[in-house]
């Protein structure tokens, strides 16, 4: 749809809510009239404007995909993630069975449905104001520790290396180099 469409297709709209705004009991049929040939006008409108086909389904993700008279949005992709998912929830139509079943909710949960606590080695370096991150964190300590130490062989070290350990809480394991603060300005910020 262009400016000048879209312009044109606004206005007879507008129009024709001003239309049911006055619209009342004693509305003559000369006034009827006119408001059907502005709603033909608008309709004309939209039929120049509109481009393509109409969508086969009421899905946004998918709306020229296949269409599921089943499913509740009509589209045939969604429908089959759906189903997948709830398949893959009793596994074959039976529950797990060495899960036993519980008794009552449990207000904080039961200990499956927490996730599990992650351990990770944060390889960080000094950038003359602040620590920051240099690296992906790892799950191994001593591939952290060789990925520093190829970093501080390379040509473009910085002055300062520190290992953290990440596991509910963060912990400095050890620091190589000395940090100093560096003023970011020339000269001093004179």
């Amino acid at each position: 749809m262009n400016h000048a469409q879209l312009t044109a297709l606004g206005r007879a709209l507008r129009l024709l809510g001003e239309h049911g705004e006055a619209l009342g009991a004693d509305t003559p049929d000369a006034r009827l009239h006119e408001i059907r040939n502005d709603l033909r006008r608008a309709l004309d409108l939209v039929e120049e404007s509109a481009s393509g086909s109409a969508p086969s389904t009421r899905c946004p993700e998918h709306p020229q995909g296949p269409v599921d008279k089943s499913a509740p949005d009509l589209c045939l992709l969604c429908e089959t993630r759906r189903r997948a998912a709830r398949r893959s929830e009793f596994q074959g139509g039976r529950q797990r069975q060495e899960e036993p079943a519980a008794q009552a909710p449990s207000r904080y949960g039961v200990r499956g449905d927490r996730p599990q606590p992650q351990q990770r080695w944060l390889p960080e370096l000094w950038n003359g104001q602040e620590w920051q991150l240099c690296g992906t964190p790892r799950r191994d300590r001593h591939e952290a520790e060789a990925y520093l130490a190829a970093q501080r062989r390379g040509s473009r070290a910085a002055m300062a290396y520190r290992l953290v350990h990440e596991f509910t809480d963060y912990e400095v394991l050890r620091v190589w180099g000395t940090p100093v603060r560096v003023d970011i300005e020339p000269m001093g910020n004179l």
